[in-house]
């Protein structure tokens, strides 16, 4: 458990906590809201060691031994709702967890806070379980909602909670905490920052993932050689994408930030800005063979081959078209 000294941006959210904290105006239920891997978790639990701290300040100190227990994750009235059902919090859980232990005080601390992870799995019958405590909730209450998709909460939760969205961290922040605190080499910490948008947690997950690299090594040869495979190699070309079914999301994304980097370069001639720089010689290669035209029709087939297949059209044919628009282009 880190506190807010150790969460890399989301200033703005930092604050409202520790304002909150200082105005002795803290809701009784949360909202926060962001992609996975944002730094929910880390906000939430930096808050609640700050409330539950013995030295009543805006940060939790570390050392006392409400703040001890928060790190190891034993701080009795610090309470982390859990499910069975992978992808349901059912109206048990809520009612064991919150509502039925609610109502006793707190062991030792100011405060009885609930953190709920992935909170948008609430069942409809969970979140009205949920809805009958904040109504009246004890004074000592706070209840925090992590969620991917606050949209999937009933109204009436969204009306009684303060509903806080995680922004995007600054690409130059993440970059330098993986440069200097995880040691990433310049040139991965660019790669990780890009793909990472604005999202620490990915940021730091892809700088030390070798899957990773490998995804992007194939998808960076299968570039550099699109417009030379012929129409009988395009089904090699495929299978090849198809080694990276699982990820292809990542697999776009690699190609949507190399043609970003051909139309910055053809526009630009300038390298600084490019996340390929060790590519350049066949950056400008493409930059010179293709068209402005040509290049915005390739990111939009991505996008276009992106929606089918989530939409369950054939992953065959959804590659080889997009390889077509490629090569054609």
């Amino acid at each position: 458990m880190a506190g807010f000294r150790d969460i890399i941006g989301h200033e703005q959210m930092t604050e409202h906590f520790q304002n909150a904290i200082k105005l002795d105006k803290v809701s009784h239920a949360y909202i926060l809201n962001g992609p996975d891997q944002s730094g929910k978790k880390m906000l939430a639990e930096a808050f609640a060691m700050a409330l539950q701290c013995e030295k009543k300040g805006i940060e939790g100190c570390m050392e006392c031994h409400s703040c001890r227990q928060a790190i190891s994750h034993n701080q009795p009235d610090i309470i982390y709702v859990s499910h069975e059902k992978p992808n349901t919090i059912s109206v048990d859980d809520i009612r064991r967890q919150v509502n039925q232990d609610i109502v006793v005080k707190p062991y030792a601390s100011p405060y009885k806070i609930y953190i709920v992870d992935e909170a948008e799995k609430m069942n409809p019958q969970a979140q009205n379980a949920l809805l009958k405590t904040m109504e009246e909730p004890p004074a000592y209450a706070v209840i925090l909602l992590l969620t991917t998709n606050a949209d999937m909460f009933l109204p009436t939760i969204l009306s009684r909670c303060i509903r806080l969205n995680l922004k995007p961290v600054a690409n130059e922040k993440i970059k330098s905490y993986l440069m200097k605190n995880l040691q990433i080499p310049d040139y991965q910490a660019d790669i990780s920052t890009a793909f990472a948008q604005g999202n620490v947690g990915k940021a730091i997950q892809l700088a030390g993932s070798d899957n990773f690299k490998e995804l992007k090594d194939s998808a960076v040869q299968l570039m550099k050689r699109v417009k030379d495979i012929d129409i009988y190699e395009m089904g090699e070309a495929v299978k090849q994408i198809a080694e990276y079914k699982l990820s292809v999301n990542d697999y776009f994304d690699i190609m949507m930030v190399w043609y970003r980097d051909v139309l910055m370069y053809k526009a630009t001639m300038d390298i600084n800005g490019l996340i390929f720089k060790e590519q350049i010689y066949d950056i400008k290669k493409q930059a010179s063979k293709s068209s402005y035209h040509g290049i915005q029709e390739i990111l939009k087939a991505l996008e276009r081959a992106k929606t089918r297949l989530n939409a369950n059209v054939n992953f065959d044919i959804v590659i080889e078209l997009l390889l077509l628009t490629m090569k054609e282009n």
